[in-house]
C-alpha cells in the first residue's frame, strides 16, 4: 500500500472510531431537564398574546405522533389563558376607564350635546310621524314638511354623533369602542385556534423516518430549532407565572393589612341614619356612609375577581411550562434518534471507503500474480480500480441521498441536464471501455491520434496521454512533450496503432557500392547476415500478426528480409528491408552497418561465385 493510501486509511479508521463512540453515547437514554424558575416581569400589556402565538407556531411545525398530544394541550391551555386575559382586560376597562385628557373631555362634551340633540330629534320625528298619520288636508301637508325637516336635522345630528365617537376613540377616551375592538379581536383569534385544533385532531403525525443522510440532517436541524423554541416558550411561561404570582401577592397584601373591611361591610347599617364613626372622626350622614360602603364592597369584589383571574392565569402558565417541559423531552429523544441514524450513515460511508481501499489493494495483488502480458495486467489494474471506486461512490451516494423515491423525477431531470452538460466526459468514459477492448490500445503502443504520433504512456478513464515521438520511420527520438487526448476520439474519431503485441516494425538498411565492384557477393553476404540476425524475431512477428489478424490473406505474407538493387549515380544502391522490434532497431541497424563497413573495407571477404 502506498504511503498516501496508508495515511488515508488511518484517517478513515480514526473517523470510524469517533463515529462508533458517538453511536455509543447516543444510545444512552435521555433524561428530562430540570425546571428553572424564571424571574418575573412587570409592565406587561393588558392582553399579551405571546402564549397563544407561541403555541400556534409550535403546533404548525412538523411533528411526530408522540408530539401531537403536547401540541393539542398547549393550544388548549393557551386558548383558555387568552379567554381569561381578554375577560380581565374588558373588566378592567369597564371598571377603570382611562382618564380623559383635556381634548377628550371637550370631545366627550360635544358628543353628549350631539347625543341629546339626536334624542330630541328622534322624539320629534316620532311625534310628527304619528300626527301625520292622523291629520288630513293642509294640516297633513304641513306636518309632512315638518317631518322632512326633522329627519334632516336627525341625520345631521347622527353624523355629528358618529364623528364625535370617532374623534373620542382616537383621543383614547372611548372605552366602549376599545372593548368592542378587543371583543372582535378575541373572537377572530378563537376562530383561528379552533380551526387549528380541528386540523390537529384530524391530521396524523409527520413521518420523520428518512433514510438519506441529507434528509436526516435536515430533520435533525428542524428538531433542533423546535427544541430551542420550546425552551423559549417554557421560559416565557415560567416568567409569566412568576409575574402573575408577584402581582397576586402585591394585591393580596393590602387586603390582609385591613381585615376590618369585611366586618364593616357586614355590620354597616343599610337604612338612613347616622353611621357609627370611629373615635376621633366626625360623624357622617347615612347617605354618605352607604355610598362609601357600596364603594368598598365593589372594590373588594373587584379585588377578588382580579385575584381569581391571577390564580387562573398562574395555573395556566404553569400547565404550559410543564407541557413544554414534557414536549422538550420527546423532541430531545427524537433528535437523539435522528442523530444516531446520522452516525449510522456516517459509519456505513466510512466502512465502504475502507473496504474499497483495501479491496483495491487486494485486487492489485491478485492481478499482479496473473501470468499475463504487462499491458494486459496494467489494463486489469485500471479496470479494477475504476470499478471498485465507482461501486463505492454509488453506495456512498445511496447512503447520502437515500434510495430513490419521490426524488425520481428530480433525479431524472438532473441526469438529463448533466448528460447534456457533461457530454464530452461521458463519451470519453465510454471511449475508455472501447480502448480497453480487443481492438484498442495499450501502454507502450505507438499510435497516431489526430495527427500526433507517439508512445502511449497513460490510459485513464477520461484521458489518454502520449509521449510524442514523431514519425516512427524517422529517428524516433521523443520530443519530450506529453500530449493529452480526451477518450472521445475512440468513438467520434479514429486512431492508428502501429504496434502489435511485440512492437514489430519494418526497418531498412541502405548501402551504395562502387560501380567497379560486383554487388552480388555483397548482397548475398548482407542478406545472410540480416537473415541470421532477424530469424527468431521474424518468426515471432509472423505468429503474432497471424494471431492478431486471423485472415487467410496472411498466408501469402512473408517476413523474410527483402533486398532491392538499383543503379544510382556513381554506383549501385543496395536496400535491405527486414523485421525488428521497435526497441531493438537502433542496435540491430548499428550492428548491420558495422558488418557492411568491415566487409566493404576488406576485413570480411565475401564468398566468390562459382
Amino acid at each position: 500500500m502506498r504511503p498516501m493510501q496508508k495515511i488515508f486509511a488511518i484517517a478513515l479508521v480514526l473517523l470510524l472510531a469517533a463515529t462508533v463512540y458517538g453511536l455509543v453515547q447516543t444510545a444512552q437514554p435521555v433524561h428530562a431537564p430540570g425546571s428553572r424558575n424564571a424571574a418575573g416581569t412587570s409592565g406587561a400589556p393588558a392582553v399579551d398574546q405571546t402564549p397563544i402565538l407561541t403555541a400556534f407556531k409550535l403546533a404548525k411545525m412538523p411533528r411526530s405522533e408522540e408530539e401531537k398530544p403536547f401540541a393539542e394541550q398547549a393550544l388548549e391551555t393557551a386558548d383558555k389563558d387568552m379567554d381569561v386575559a381578554y375577560a380581565a382586560a374588558k373588566r378592567e376597562l369597564e371598571e377603570h376607564p382611562a382618564p380623559l385628557s383635556a381634548e377628550a373631555k371637550q370631545i366627550r362634551a360635544r358628543l353628549n350635546q350631539a347625543e341629546d340633540a339626536l334624542a330630541a330629534d328622534e322624539e320629534r320625528v316620532e311625534r310628527l310621524t304619528a300626527e301625520e298619520a292622523k291629520a288630513n288636508g293642509a294640516r297633513k301637508d304641513d306636518l309632512h314638511n315638518q317631518l322632512v325637516l326633522a329627519q334632516a336635522n336627525q341625520q345631521d345630528h347622527q353624523d355629528e354623533v358618529d364623528d364625535a365617537k370617532e374623534d373620542l376613540a382616537r383621543a383614547g377616551g372611548d372605552s366602549s369602542s376599545r372593548i368592542e375592538a378587543m371583543t372582535q379581536e378575541h373572537e377572530a383569534s378563537s376562530k383561528v385556534i379552533d380551526s387549528l385544533k380541528d386540523s390537529l385532531k384530524a391530521a396524523g403525525g409527520a413521518d420523520f423516518e428518512q433514510t438519506g443522510l441529507i434528509q436526516r440532517f435536515s430533520g435533525w436541524w428542524a428538531l433542533h430549532q423546535k427544541q430551542l423554541l420550546l425552551w423559549q416558550a417554557r421560559q416565557q411561561a415560567e416568567s409569566a407565572a412568576a409575574a402573575f404570582a408577584a402581582s397576586h401577592k402585591a394585591l393580596e397584601a393590602p387586603s390582609e393589612a385591613a381585615p376590618g373591611i369585611k366586618a364593616a361591610s357586614s355590620t354597616a347599617p343599610v337604612a338612613d341614619g347616622p353611621a357609627t364613626a370611629n373615635a376621633g372622626e366626625p360623624a357622617k350622614s347615612g347617605e354618605e356612609g352607604s355610598a362609601d360602603l357600596v364603594q368598598t364592597v365593589r372594590q373588594r369584589a373587584s379585588l377578588k375577581k382580579t385575584l381569581s383571574t391571577l390564580d387562573q392565569r398562574i395555573d395556566n402558565q404553569k400547565q404550559l411550562a410543564d407541557n413544554y417541559s414534557n414536549w422538550i423531552v420527546v423532541v430531545a429523544a427524537r433528535q437523539r434518534a435522528v442523530l444516531r441514524g446520522m452516525l449510522v450513515g456516517l459509519t456505513i460511508i466510512l466502512s465502504i471507503a475502507l473496504f474499497a481501499l483495501y479491496f483495491a489493494t487486494l485486487m492489485d495483488k491478485v492481478v499482479g500474480r496473473l501470468n499475463m502480458d504487462r499491458r494486459q495486467i496494467q489494463s486489469l489494474h485500471t479496470v479494477a480500480h475504476v470499478t471498485v471506486r465507482l461501486v463505492a461512490f454509488l453506495l456512498i451516494l445511496l447512503v447520502i441521498i437515500g434510495p430513490p423515491g419521490q426524488l425520481g423525477t428530480f433525479l431524472g431531470l438532473a441526469g438529463a441536464g448533466l448528460t447534456v452538460a457533461l457530454k464530452d466526459f461521458i463519451v470519453g468514459f465510454i471511449g475508455w471501455f472501447v480502448l480497453m477492448g480487443k481492438n484498442g490500445i495499450r501502454l507502450g503502443d505507438w499510435v497516431e491520434i489526430n495527427g500526433v504520433t507517439g508512445e502511449v504512456v497513460e490510459i485513464g478513464p477520461f484521458h489518454t496521454v502520449l509521449l510524442e515521438t514523431g514519425n516512427w520511420t524517422d529517428s524516433g527520438h521523443p520530443t519530450g512533450r506529453r500530449v493529452t487526448f480526451t477518450n472521445s476520439f475512440a468513438i467520434e474519431g479514429h486512431y492508428f496503432n502501429f504496434s502489435t503485441s511485440g512492437q514489430w516494425l519494418w526497418d531498412e538498411l541502405q548501402l551504395v557500392l562502387p560501380a567497379a565492384q560486383d554487388p552480388y557477393p555483397v548482397v548475398r553476404e548482407i542478406q545472410k547476415k540480416v537473415s541470421e540476425a532477424t530469424k527468431e524475431g521474424a518468426k515471432q512477428a509472423e505468429l503474432e500478426w497471424r494471431r492478431a489478424t486471423r485472415s487467410r490473406e496472411m498466408s501469402s505474407f512473408s517476413v523474410d528480409p527483402a533486398i532491392s538493387v538499383k543503379p544510382v549515380v556513381g554506383g549501385v544502391e543496395v536496400a535491405v528491408r527486414y523485421i525488428t522490434r521497435a526497441n531493438e532497431r537502433y542496435r540491430l541497424r548499428a550492428q548491420l552497418y558495422q558488418f557492411a563497413v568491415e566487409m566493404l573495407g576488406g576485413k570480411r571477404v565475401p564468398a566468390s561465385v562459382d
